[in-house]
């Protein structure tokens, strides 16, 4: 049966930028949750100091939680050479936090999406740094993970792999068992795409998942588009809403996940509203995964 975690979605100024939460207190709120891990982000503000590493997977630990996953985000579509290559030793950075923290698994993305750069100039930008950093993860125990995304909280470009097509070459572009897919349905809305229609042509490679539910607070995905890009982070009329109450849908996605085999992590997006809202997103998720995974197993 898939495992459960919770990402801080909420929080990420505040534990990322302005320091007004401590990772301890995140671990103490998202502990209280009926979850068995709680995702990373490798841009926690302690996490700066190497030695905080093993202190928070003894502290979430003792929490009965564990660390499955790591969020990151490289950059590896930036025309120059020397700043890609910066990328790649973040990376193998981020693995080994990875690694410390017990997770096995940690995302990479293509980068973003230059006006300046052509779709074939990305893609070789961004097959040659994933599969640079690929022997370094295999000597960690660490699967790298692709994530059809939208944009990092604090980049000025959505994602050059936002859209399916390109996703798709570049995960069919990198051949190696452990490099999979971290899969967002909501991202696929953002590229004005079918989630399910991505889900079925990726779907034996999907490692783990982020759930979520996306809805825009004013006017269209056009809009949307018009005000995305050359600033920094989501767009303003854009918000994470509770899961099972947007445009996803949950049955059919578990469908598809349950006839690959899929037993992995699902890690929660939510919580923007307030802890309760996270709380009830847990709920929906644990009932649905009850009804495609009866039996309880272990995760990947």
């Amino acid at each position: 049966m898939p495992r459960l975690a919770v990402f801080p979605k909420a929080f990420m100024q505040a534990l990322c930028k302005d320091g007004s939460m401590r990772i301890a207190e995140w671990i103490e709120l998202a502990s209280n949750l009926d979850i068995e891990g709680l995702e990373w982000y490798a841009g926690f503000i302690e996490m700066a100091d190497e030695k905080n590493w093993l202190r928070f997977r003894r502290l979430v630990e003792d929490h009965g939680k564990q660390i499955p996953m790591m969020c990151c985000s490289p950059d590896f579509t930036h025309p120059d050479l020397s700043f890609r290559n910066k990328e790649v030793a973040k990376q193998k950075r981020w693995i080994d936090m990875t690694q410390v923290l017990g997770g096995s698994y940690c995302r990479v993305l293509s980068g973003q999406r230059r006006p300046e750069i052509s779709i074939d100039e990305g893609l070789q930008f961004a097959v040659h740094c994933i599969e640079a950093c690929l022997p370094y993860a295999h000597e960690h125990g660490v699967s790298l993970i692709l994530e059809n995304h939208y944009k990092d909280d604090f980049w000025d470009y959505p994602e050059f792999a936002q859209k399916a097509d390109v996703f798709c070459k570049l995960v069919n572009s990198i051949d190696d068992p452990d490099f999979g897919v971290n899969y967002d349905p909501s991202n696929a809305y953002l590229a004005g795409e079918d989630p399910l229609e991505l889900l079925k042509r990726i779907s034996n490679r999907v490692f783990t998942m982020h759930a979520s539910d996306r809805y825009l607070v004013q006017g269209t995905l056009e809009d949307l588009r018009k005000e995305e890009a050359g600033v920094q982070g989501y767009a303003a009329r854009l918000r994470h809403g509770e899961i099972g109450k947007g445009l996803n849908d949950y049955d059919a996605i578990f469908q598809e996940l349950k006839k690959v085999g899929f037993d992995g992590w699902i890690s929660i997006e939510d919580g923007v509203d307030g802890i309760d809202q996270l709380a009830r997103s847990v709920s929906f998720l644990r009932r649905k995964m009850q009804t495609f995974w009866p039996n309880k197993a272990e995760g990947r």
